[in-house]
């Protein structure tokens, strides 16, 4: 019994003794490393910039009162189209006491001129008839009067221009009616019934009663980093891509890049705008947030192979290409354009080639 006990004693240490072996043999080997295997394919790269701005109108028309006064009524609202001379709003009109008091005086002062020369030129129409003066005498009598005639009419236009806003004999144009310089689209109405507004002058650039834009000419307005500015050419196509509007691109072109730089957040850019081709049954709102992509280098149907299979040493690149034994090869290779993913591969690589990629990480 104590024979057979120390046969099983002695069978375990040896199991024991050879599985520890078999396990250190196990992990002493090298474990095999696993790539990923990329192509070397025909693929069109191109390098594009994303510069981000807002959709405005090309131009954008303040209309602003002719007098001053008080808004008496609102005809249009924001979003409606307008036409040319279309009444916007109506005035009251509040005159300037000095401007009311002077324009009553020269009234008053015609007045006077106008009743002397009436009684000069009847003195003397009674005379010519009598051929006591010259016709030449007449004449200027005359047209004394007529002067002094116009000038009183002159006067009360204006005291009833500043009274009343409006002439009894232009009422058709009269200024307290707000009218629209353009045809377009109100964007904003920033006054109310009740406001009072002011005419523009030296002082002031007075109230604006409507801003008015052509929302059929919009242009993109954005800013460049100064690094990739040098690469930009007026006339370039522009993809414009509204975020709040989804899948909505439209079509641009490039046409102005600012001569001078200005910093923002310690960096230095250059501003741009792009005339955009929208559709005009589109939607679009003045001070849509947008990106723009403009592509600033490009190439067609160029062998290329992701970046990650790429390494570098000094100022040359290499790739590892499997040959026809299954092993890779380090081979030296000539890159050119890279979109951040792909690479053009300019010498070194034929089109078909398997190139090493990154490690395979198997999961334990």
């Amino acid at each position: 019994m104590k024979r057979i006990f120390k046969y099983i004693l002695f069978a375990l240490i040896a199991i024991i003794f050879i599985g520890t072996f078999v396990f250190l043999f196990v992990k002493s080997k090298p474990e095999e490393i696993l790539y990923q295997e990329l192509s070397a394919s025909l693929a069109d790269i191109s390098r594009t910039a994303v510069v981000t701005g807002k959709i405005e109108p090309r131009n954008e028309v303040n209309i602003k009162p002719q007098i001053n006064g008080i808004i008496a009524e609102l005809y249009k609202e924001a979003g409606e189209p307008v036409k040319q001379n279309e009444v916007i709003a109506k005035l009251k009109v509040i005159p300037d006491m000095n401007s009311l008091s002077a324009a009553q005086s020269r009234v008053r002062l015609a007045q006077i001129n106008m009743k002397q020369a009436q009684t000069i030129f009847d003195r003397e129409k009674a005379l010519y008839g009598k051929n006591l003066v010259s016709a030449e005498e007449y004449d200027k009598v005359r047209q004394a009067l007529d002067q002094a005639k116009e000038e009183l009419s002159a006067a009360e236009d204006a005291l009833e221009i500043i009274r009343d806003g409006v002439s009894s004999k232009n009422a058709t144009s009269s200024s307290t009616l707000v009218r629209s310089t353009v045809d377009g689209l109100i964007l904003d109405i920033p006054v109310k019934v009740g406001n009072s507004v002011i005419q523009a002058n030296t002082m002031n650039d007075g109230t604006t009663v409507a801003t008015i834009a052509d929302m059929n000419d919009l242009v993109f307005n954005g800013k460049v980093d100064e690094t990739e500015v040098g690469t930009l050419v007026e006339g370039m196509p522009v993809i414009i891509s509204i975020g709040a509007i989804a899948g909505c691109t439209m079509e641009a072109t490039l046409e102005y890049i600012s001569p001078k730089a200005v910093e923002n957040n310690g960096a230095n850019q250059f501003a741009i705008k792009a005339a955009i081709k929208a559709d005009p049954s589109s939607k679009i709102r003045s001070g849509y947030s947008a990106n723009a992509t403009i592509v600033l280098q490009s190439v067609s149907q160029v062998i290329s192979v992701p970046e990650s299979a790429l390494e570098f040493s000094g100022d040359s690149t290499f790739v590892y290409v499997k040959n026809v034994t299954g092993e890779y090869e380090r081979t030296q290779v000539e890159t050119g354009l890279s979109d951040g993913l792909k690479i053009e591969i300019k010498s070194g690589l034929a089109e078909g080639a398997t190139v090493r990629g990154n490690r395979i990480i198997e999961e334990k």
